[in-house]
């Protein structure tokens, strides 16, 4: 069965992967690499220690980003940069890499890939177009 974590249950997952690193407890490879995540945006370190950061809103009125989403997003990438799905992922990560020079940057150029690919499937009400995402992805990387 696929595990499907409530919007709360994700929140709450990476509260406890930072809580875990911050407190050197052992934590599983998933709980590492969400904890790496959150490390790489200190803009979000106060936020995930703060008592309420798990029912907090973001609305895009606003006009702040959601943090929580934006890790996840983090981490649905490395995911499939570790699987390489949709196959070829992986090579265009690979030089949109070369091309920044910046891990870091690279992931957000595909993490704006794979939110405008979202956006898209909600408001049409189709699936995640995958063949789009990695074409978005490879062309960004040729740029």
């Amino acid at each position: 069965m696929l595990y499907k974590p409530s919007r709360d249950q994700a929140r709450q997952f990476l509260i406890d992967s930072w809580h875990k690193r911050r407190s050197k407890t052992p934590a599983t490879a998933l709980e590492t690499l969400a904890a790496d995540v959150v490390e790489w945006h200190r803009e979000y370190h106060a936020l995930l220690e703060a008592p309420d950061a798990a029912t907090r809103e973001w609305t895009p009125e606003q006009g702040e980003t959601n943090p929580f989403l934006h890790m996840s997003l983090h981490l649905a990438i490395e995911e499939q940069l570790s699987i390489d799905q949709p196959p070829g992922i992986r090579k265009a990560f690979s030089q949109l890499e070369q091309h920044t020079g910046d891990r870091h940057l690279a992931l957000h150029v595909i993490l704006d890939c794979l939110g405008e690919t979202m956006w898209r499937a909600q408001r049409e009400g189709k699936p995640p177009d995958g063949e789009a995402y990695l074409e978005c992805i490879q062309r960004r990387a040729s740029h």
